[in-house]
This record gives structure tokens, sequence and C-alpha cells, in this order.
């Protein structure tokens, strides 16, 4: 089993940044890539960015390229999501996911873990 604990979200005007973080514990061994998706009330939830576990390559969506970068620090079994020039958009509850598979996977069907999920506002 994996633990996956997420921080860093809140509330932050047009155009500001945040950084979310996701500490995993547990089987760490087990996981081959770290997601970020993102659920907006009354919406599905969508991929954000993912990152593997071991080389570090990563994928973004379409709505957040060039504005958030995914991270990790496998040292403290710790994935980050810098999220800048934040829209309204934007806003949801982000949840870190953890994925034993080997194939690179947008779908949230691939992910094996989740977090509980961290509220992000983007508002004036």
């Amino acid at each position: 089993q994996v633990q996956l604990v997420e921080s860093g979200g809140g509330l932050v005007q047009p155009g500001g940044s945040l950084r979310l973080s996701c500490v995993a514990s547990g089987s760490i061994f087990s996981i081959n890539a770290m997601g970020w998706y993102r659920q907006a009330p009354g919406k599905e939830r969508d991929f954000v960015a993912l990152i593997r576990w071991n080389g570090g390559n990563t994928v973004y969506a379409d709505s957040v390229k060039g504005r958030f970068t995914i991270s990790r620090d496998n040292a403290k079994n710790t994935v980050y999501l810098q999220m800048n020039s934040l829209k309204p958009e934007d806003t949801a509850v982000y949840y870190c996911a953890a994925s034993r598979s080997y194939l690179t996977s947008t779908s949230p069907v691939a992910y094996n873990y989740w977090g509980q999920g961290t509220q992000v506002t983007v508002s004036s």
C-alpha cells in the first residue's frame, strides 16, 4: 500500500502562484509514476500532469502547459506541482495519485493510489 498526503492549497488571486506538495509513504518501491489531477464542482476529474518516478519524464495537460511544472524529490518521496499565472478556471480540488504501471498514461484508471485532495481557489 501507498499513502499520499497533499498540502499547499489555498486562496490566491488571478496571476498568482502556489506550490502543491505530495508526500508518499509505504510501498514506495512499487511506484512508477506520480500524477496530479483536479476536479471542479460538478465536473469530472481531469488530468493535470504526471512524472515518471525514475527518469523524470513529464506530461502536461494542454490547459496548464507553460504555467505548471511538476517535479519530484526521490530522497523525500515527494512530488511537487508549481502553479504560476493561475486563472479562475484553475479552481478545483487537486489530487495526487500514484501508479504502479510501467506505461505512461493520463487516464485516472491507471493510478492505484490517491490522496484526499487539497483545495485551490483562484479568485480576486
